[in-house]
């Protein structure tokens, strides 16, 4: 067991600093003096502003000679150090016995990623992570890091929240400071290598990410695309770069993200939907690079909001780069359906130019192999195997409400409180309207006598003063939203702790076979028929209905409860789950 971090606060100005150096530090014991005086130290400055928090953090092995340079502004490109004067700050002094140059990069690092993951902090000054390989004593590293965070939690929750609500946040989850895996770093470098040598050059770049739910995908992208920004920033070279993203809860989040790391405020809007993206930039060739996450959303066919035939071949007419994360067993709905040449164009064009990166690792859940194949079985080969009882913990229920009481139970508990019940598209929602049955509040998701709102009809009944409060949140992160039903749509691209499955009357089971039957569906999406590259007509209902049961079976992270509104599919899970 490693020893306690030494951690001290005092007021933020020169004055207090000269104080701790000169007065208070030589009455401290041998220990704490050693330490803070001649082993590298890890610093947070962090001060009020718009009733928000403004933090910095840093590392150094002179303290005191770092924080001076702060107060008279000699540290280049720091736009920040200008807002300290005059402020009501404070300084965390944060020291360790076993602190070398690579651990307290390491601290350093993940109190940035933490930090920009608070409801409270605005922006996180020196956003820029620095994460570090094998070192030692690399094994104590969490244990340090844990004791850290607990006594600056002890301090001030408000600051510092419980680790769990950190790691429960959207923002956490799609966070450009995650340390990526060896795969990640990689892919990481090969798309900036490539994108700095096409910009040089002038030369049309296509980088085509292939990956399925859950391998990393967003993280990746993220990571990437604040990394050139922060590179371009320090050579001072700007490129026009952009985050595109067809799904309302993800704009959301990346947007909060940019902007606690200060790309708002330096570059302006740089993520967005399709369409208004498309509109702000008439112009082809207008942007360098567009980085798209999760581009099997796009509209591949003209609808009410978008005129054109494809969003992606508008949005790489308009880019000299083009980065594509793409995941063909998350498609929805028939005007996003890809035909294999739509996006055989782009995946073989970043083939030729040696771009094509695949993501296979699984990192959101934690679940062994069995349960993976357990999953693709069911959701690719219409097969339910016999369930397995290893670490991820899958149980089928045979009510409704025993199901909720248990996602309750879990959303209870501090360590499991993001699980939430989800549901496919099969009772009706019409967004913005009331429904048909006039007797009815809201939209509801009904099982025999069991029922509960969809998403988003309890926000109606909130208080001005609470919804401020959940304004930044993701739908799973408002505490309201135990008391409704999630769907797939609002649950792409977002973690759960557990999933409350409840699979309505579109998944059936017959003849040994699990069927998906579209006209169960209340997904108008999923009725329409396609017209083909070669004119035809086709419909591709039972495709998409697999897609939304693989969406709602891969949210949870560390396991999922299911509820089959069709008996005898219910029947088929119960027998495989004994």
């Amino acid at each position: 067991m490693t020893s306690q971090p030494i951690i001290r606060e005092i007021k933020d100005n020169e004055i207090a600093l000269e104080e701790f150096e000169n007065e208070i530090l030589p009455n401290e014991d041998d220990k704490v003096q050693e330490v803070i005086m001649n082993f590298p130290t890890v610093y947070i400055h962090n001060w009020p502003e718009t009733g928000k928090y403004e933090v910095y953090v840093g590392e150094s092995n002179n303290i005191f000679n770092r924080t001076r340079e702060h107060y008279h502004n000699r540290v280049k490109n720091e736009r920040w150090q200008h807002k300290l004067l005059g402020k009501n700050a404070s300084l965390y002094i944060i020291g360790h016995d076993h602190f070398n140059k690579s651990l307290t990069l390491d601290i350093e690092n993940r109190l940035m990623h933490y930090l920009m993951s608070v409801d409270s902090v605005k922006q996180v000054h020196n956003g820029r992570g620095n994460p570090q390989g094998n070192y030692y004593p690399r094994n104590e590293f969490d244990e340090i890091f844990h004791k850290i965070w607990k006594e600056l939690h002890q301090r001030n929750e408000e600051l510092f929240p419980s680790e769990r609500v950190i790691k429960d946040s959207a923002i956490y989850k799609a966070s450009p400071l995650h340390k990526l895996t060896k795969g990640q770093e990689h892919a990481k470098e090969q798309i900036i290598d490539r994108i700095e040598s096409a910009m040089a050059q002038d030369d049309k770049q296509i980088v085509f990410i292939d990956g399925e739910a859950g391998t990393g995908k967003t993280v990746l992208n993220s990571s990437t695309f604040y990394e050139l920004f922060c590179r371009t920033e320090k050579k001072n070279v700007k490129f026009n770069s952009y985050m595109v993203v067809n799904h309302e809860e993800q704009v959301k989040v990346y947007k909060d993200v940019y902007k606690k790391l200060g790309i708002e405020e330096c570059c302006g809007n740089v993520v967005s939907k399709a369409t208004p993206f498309l509109n702000d930039h008439p112009d082809d060739d207008s942007v360098d690079v567009v980085f798209i996450d999760e581009a099997h959303l796009l509209f591949t066919q003209g609808n009410q909001g978008y005129r054109g035939k494809n969003q992606l071949d508008d949005i790489v007419k308009k880019a000299k780069v083009t980065v594509i994360v793409f995941d063909e067993n998350q498609i929805l709905r028939m005007d996003q359906y890809w035909e294999s040449q739509m996006i055989d164009k782009y995946r073989s064009k970043a083939i030729q130019q040696n771009n094509h990166i695949t993501l296979t690792e699984q990192l959101r859940m934690q679940a062994d192999r069995e349960t993976l194949e357990w999953i693709d079985d069911f959701t690719k080969n219409q097969m339910i195997r016999k369930i397995p009882h290893g670490s991820y913990d899958i149980k089928i229920f045979d009510s409704p409400f025993d199901l909720e009481v248990e996602i309750n139970k879990k959303a209870s508990a501090e360590e499991t409180k993001l699980s939430r019940i989800i549901a496919n598209y099969d009772w009706d929602y019409k967004d913005g309207k009331r429904p048909e049955d006039r007797l009815k509040k809201y939209w509801e998701v009904i099982a025999g006598e069991w029922h509960k709102p969809w998403n988003y009809e309890l926000k109606k009944d909130l208080k001005s003063q609470e919804m401020r409060k959940i304004k930044d949140k993701a739908w799973a992160e408002q505490e309201h939203t135990i008391g409704e039903v999630g769907s797939t749509y609002t649950i792409q691209g977002f973690d759960l702790n557990y999933a409350g499955i409840i699979l309505g009357k579109s998944v059936t089971y017959r003849n040994g076979r699990i069927e998906f039957i579209p006209s169960e569906s209340s997904n108008d999406k999923v009725h329409k028929r396609r017209t083909m590259s070669d004119g035809s007509m086709q419909n591709f209902g039972e495709e998409l209905l697999k897609h939304e049961i693989r969406v709602l079976m891969t949210r949870g992270v560390n396991g999922m409860y299911i509820y089959a509104c069709d008996p005898d599919l219910r029947a088929a899970l119960l027998e495989a789950a004994k």
